[in-house]
Parts: structure tokens; sequence; C-alpha cells
């Protein structure tokens, strides 16, 4: 795809987008200077792309219906099958459908990207390989990931796995339902505002969010660098902490690994919690939308790691209710310029850039009103802001975000662990095909106020099930020191052999 020296009128049109004024004579001139630059430019195009070889043999697969796929979670069923050995043999896994499976089809969520087929593996995915693992498919997952609901997927709605016609959360719908059922053993999800836990809430499962950087994202499409997190999605701690012992570590593209520790998580999986601080945040349960059941489920919990010898107190953090509101311009800000205008990476860092998806993804701006409401939404936000306000709140906000971040370390430095409701709700009702938009956005906004914070934070957090109420799990969040996802997995395993959280 050479590129072309500008004509006088395209170069007319770029100059009013900047807001030059040019004569016809600085038309000729500029484009005069430009023939220097196309020629470099062309230079890069003749030259082959660097990237990762694909080492796994596989096809395309089939997009399964009807009773093959209930409950709308599969987006692509596929087998590749790892190496003949190694930590994760005789396991399969469901990647979220922002995850590249070379030659698998990949949408993201989105009609505008139906009909993408990456060339490549995600990091993640050559790591399960490399481990024996065998990749069975993608998952269905909400439309650019833009919703913590699961009915924005351009195919339709993903079902609760306990109860048809509620939301089984998002964005990572299709992992969470796909592992509560059975039909895979573990999933792969992605977090940028609660999109692994909230799902793992509403759906009843197990949901790391791991210290931001700790798994590369290489291969996944980004929604904002400072907010990208992926991360295990499996039925069992141990399962969780295996494939996180998997995953983790620099790989040496992703710009997101500074200073990575590692560690061996299923050494953490003793079951003695004696002597563990856990710190109850008083405004994780003070949510204006928070429910009577879900609180009392999540403290009847907090006193079964008290019987389990824990110590467990309660902590007031006055800034995690301010929280959700500096999310908003970080997330909306830097989605919009990175994933939409940017073409699904925008620029400025040295990761692998897939230019195949930045090609296909291109075509946004000619499909826009095919875009679910929630993307249209937060792209003509994010636009309008750019446009009248330029970047100063997204800067503001992540100035503020280094003070967030202390209050929640100075709770850290007096407990081991912290501990909320990881969703203040239950799963909601799925809205009709002809909501208005104010309750589409409504049903995929609802319950991040207590996940979102820690996507801007970079703290590791996990949902882990509690109990069940009207048919519906409740689930309970379980916060960590940076890169200590080891003393979560202790807690979180020790709670999880003491009893069964579906009789809770």
């Amino acid at each position: 795809m050479a590129v072309q020296v500008p004509t006088e009128e395209q170069l007319r049109d770029v100059a009013a987008d900047v807001g030059l004024s040019l004569t016809q004579a600085d038309l000729k001139s500029f484009i005069e200077l430009m023939r220097g630059s196309v020629a470099a430019y062309n230079v890069v195009d003749a030259m082959p792309d660097n990237l990762p070889r694909v080492k796994y043999p596989r096809t395309p697969g089939y997009r399964p219906i009807g009773d093959e796929n209930k409950h709308n979670a599969w987006y692509v069923k596929t087998t590749v099958e790892g190496a003949s050995r190694g930590k994760l043999k005789g396991k399969t896994v469901v990647l979220k459908d922002n995850i590249m499976l070379a030659g698998v089809p990949m949408m993201n969520g989105a009609a505008t990207l139906e009909g993408y087929v990456p060339d490549i593996d995600a990091t993640v995915v050559t790591r399960i390989l490399d481990a024996g693992g065998t990749i069975v498919g993608k998952a269905h997952c909400e439309n650019f990931c833009l919703s913590g609901g699961s009915h924005t997927n351009a195919t339709g709605a993903v079902h609760n796995p306990h109860k048809m016609g509620y939301s089984a959360g998002g964005s990572s719908s299709g992992s969470a339902v796909l592992v509560a059922l059975g039909e895979v053993d573990m999933a792969l999800g992605g977090d940028q505002g609660g999109s692994i836990r909230m799902p793992a809430s509403f759906s009843g499962i197990y949901g790391m969010k791991p210290t931001h950087g700790l798994v590369p994202y290489t291969g996944i499409m980004p929604i904002e660098i400072y907010v990208d997190h992926t991360g295990p999605m499996t039925a069992s701690v141990a399962d969780n902490a295996l494939l996180l012992e998997v995953l983790a570590g620099p790989d040496g593209y992703d710009s997101r690994q500074i200073n990575v520790k590692t560690h061996p998580y299923t050494k953490a999986l003793q079951g003695d919690i004696k002597g563990l601080k856990i710190g109850l945040v008083t405004e994780g349960f003070a949510q204006a939308n928070a429910e009577a059941d879900v609180n009392a489920k999540v403290k009847a919990a907090g006193k079964k790691f008290e019987a389990l010898g824990a110590t467990v107190g309660e902590v007031s953090i006055p800034m995690h209710m301010v929280a959700p509101a500096l999310w908003m311009p970080i997330g909306t800000e830097g989605l919009t310029q990175t994933m939409m205008w940017g073409d699904g990476y925008g620029v400025s860092r040295p990761d692998l850039y897939v230019t195949s998806l930045m090609d296909f993804h291109r075509n946004w701006r000619n499909r826009a009103n095919e875009m679910s409401e929630t993307t249209k939404l937060f792209t003509l936000f994010g636009t309008y802001i750019r446009r009248y306000y330029g970047s100063r709140y997204y800067g503001k906000a992540m100035n503020q975000t280094r003070l967030l971040t202390a209050a929640y370390d100075q709770a850290l430095a007096e407990y081991d662990l912290l501990m909320m409701p990881t969703t203040p709700i239950k799963a909601t009702k799925l809205p009709p095909a002809d909501a208005p938009r104010e309750l589409y956005v409504e049903c995929a906004l609802n319950m991040i106020s207590n996940t979102a914070p820690f996507d801007i934070t970079h703290h590791p957090a996990m949902a882990v099930p509690c109990g069940m109420s009207d048919g519906l799990p409740v689930s309970l969040m379980l916060v960590g020191k940076h890169f200590d996802e080891p003393t979560i997995y202790k807690a979180a395993f020790a709670y999880e052999q003491a009893g069964d959280w579906k009789k809770t």
C-alpha cells in the first residue's frame, strides 16, 4: 500500500484540519517538500514486516449455533494443540475475542471488525501453547470491550450461566460464561475498568486482574495503554494461579512491563491464613446502588476469614468514592485517541504493532453507525473533550491518581489485603432489544464503581465468589500490594477450601 504524494485538494483538506490558510503557491511548495518524505515512507512500505512466527498449526474453526451456543458465549470454536508436555497439559483454554489467534477470526464484539483474521499469536497465546495447553476457541466479548454488561456484542447478548435473560457481566462476558458452564477449564479476559472481575462476579467464577504489566498485552487489541490488563478466569483458585504462573513475565515487546516481579503462584496455595490482616473498605460497601444482600454476603465472608485465623478490620479510604471520576478522563480520552482515532494502537511507544489490525480497524470511520451505543458514547464524548478542552483533564486525573494510589498503599501498609464487594449489585436483567439508549448505557456501566479504581492504580485485584442470592452469584474482591498476587491467592484459596460458596 504505497504512499502517494498528496494532491492539492487533499493537502487543502488537511490544512483545514490543522487550521492553516494556504495559498496555491503554498500548496505547491509544501507538496514538493513532501516528496522526499513520501519516498522514505515507501522504503518502509517495501520492507517485510518484523512479526513473530506462528508455531502451532490450527484451522479457522467455525461459529457454533443453536444448542451448541445457547448462551451466545462462543464466537469461534477451533482446536490448537500446544506442546506435548507442560504445566497446562490437559487443560482447555478459551480466549477473549480481543486476543489474537493467528488464522482464526477476531471481531472484538464489533460489526466493523468482523472479517478480520490476525496474522500473529498474542504472547499469552504462545505461552499457553508452549505450556501444553489446548486453545479451543474465541469467546464473545462486548463491543470493543466498552461495557460491563453483556448486551453490546454485535451478534447479540451473552446470557448469564445461572439465569437466562440476565447479564453475564462484561466485557469478558463469554469467557466467564464458558468457565462457569464447565465448557472450558480456563479462560483469558481483559480488564480496563473491571472487565475480568465484573463478569467473574456476575457469573460466579474466579477472575484475577494482575498488577499492571505483569502479563504482556502484546497481540491484544488495546483500549488505553495505562489501563490495559489481561489475566486468568477460572472455576478454581488453583487453576487461576497455575494459569497466571504461565502467563506472567516480560516478553520484550510490551512497554507496560516495567520492573515486573513474578512469583511461583501455585506455591501460595497452602490454606493457612493465620495472622493475615484484611481490611474491609468502608466506602466499598457504600456505593449509591449497593444491594443489601450483596453487602451482607461479603461481610459474612469477612467473618469466615476471621474464623480461618485472619484478622479482619474496617478501614476508610474516602478517595475510593471519587476514584471512578478519575478513571473517566483516563479511560475515555485514552480509548478515543488510542483505540479509535489511533487505529487500535496509537503511537509513541516501542510495542509490537500489528499493522493488519490497524488497516482493518480504520474502516470504523465509514461504518460508525454500526457501533454499539456505548462505543458511540465514549467516542463522541472523548472527541468532544479533545476538540474543545484538549488533554488537560487527562493530565489532571493522572496527577490525582497518584494520590489515590498512595491512599490505597497507606491502607495496605496496615493490612495485607483490602476487601469489598466486587460489584455492588448482582447480575441484572438484560435490556430488551428495543431498549432506549439510556437503559442500554445504564446496564453497561452501573457496576464498575469498585473495580475501575484499581485499573488506574494498578493494584492486583481478584473476584472471589462468596454466595448466592435470588439464584445469582455474589462476589467479594481482594486487593493486594503491587505484584503481591501470592497473598491474594493464599487468602482466596483458604476461603475456597472452607466450603461451597454456592451454599453460602
